[in-house]
């Protein structure tokens, strides 16, 4: 059965820091598209950062939304099965749940409908 699972959201100020962890079960990470998205509340799912599968690419390949671009950086640990998000300079707008999500080929990785699996999510409230 495949699973993802986040953690590491929570609580933080204005120009704090947080750490994603988007951990798999019963597949390789490795051999799948891995997206970040994030939905606030009333608004759309958004992709805001994805790594390619090491089969696409012998080079790590990343995206990342221009709200997030320079202040949050997407990784992976193939030996834990694990894929991060590490999110600096964190701002208010940064608000949301926060989703981790797998593909095989994604058309457009920005796109939710282009992934089959999906994490429960994990809150990130930037607040002073």
């Amino acid at each position: 059965q495949l699973q993802l699972v986040e953690s590491g959201g929570g609580l933080v100020q204005p120009g704090g820091s947080l750490r994603l962890s988007c951990a798999a079960s019963g597949f390789t990470l490795d051999s799948y598209t891995i997206g970040w998205f994030r939905q606030a509340p009333g608004k759309e799912r958004e992709g805001v950062s994805c790594i390619e599968s090491i089969e696409s690419s012998s080079d790590e390949v990343t995206y990342y939304a221009d709200s997030v671009n320079v202040r949050f950086t997407i990784s992976r640990d193939s030996a834990r099965n694990t894929v991060y998000l590490q999110m600096n300079n964190l701002k208010p707008e940064d608000t949301a749940v926060y989703y981790c999500a797998a593909a095989k080929n994604p058309f457009r990785w920005y796109r939710p409908q282009d992934y089959g699996y999906w994490g429960q999510g994990t809150q990130v409230t930037v607040s002073s």
